[in-house]
């Protein structure tokens, strides 16, 4: 699965082994976020992780700044 628009959001949904691995996983997206000061929104279920990013500071605008942390999660992914 890709990113998507959804919701003037870019979106993805990533499927774990489990959900010790779901919550690892979470874990890595937030030192990334962390270090780019941009953070998503994150839904954690029992193997999946969905994460959501606009730039609250652009209107809410998806820019730049959220499709450089999606290819840093993207780089975590593989």
């Amino acid at each position: 699965m890709t990113w998507e628009e959804r919701d003037g959001k870019l979106t993805r949904t990533f499927e774990l082994a489990s959900f010790p691995a779901a919550i690892a996983f979470v874990a890595r997206v937030a030192e990334v976020a962390e270090a780019q000061d941009h953070h998503p929104d994150i839904d954690v279920r029992w193997r999946t992780v969905t994460l959501a990013v606009n730039t609250h500071d652009q209107g809410g605008a998806i820019t730049a700044k959220d499709h450089e942390l999606a290819a840093a999660v993207d780089r975590l992914d593989r």
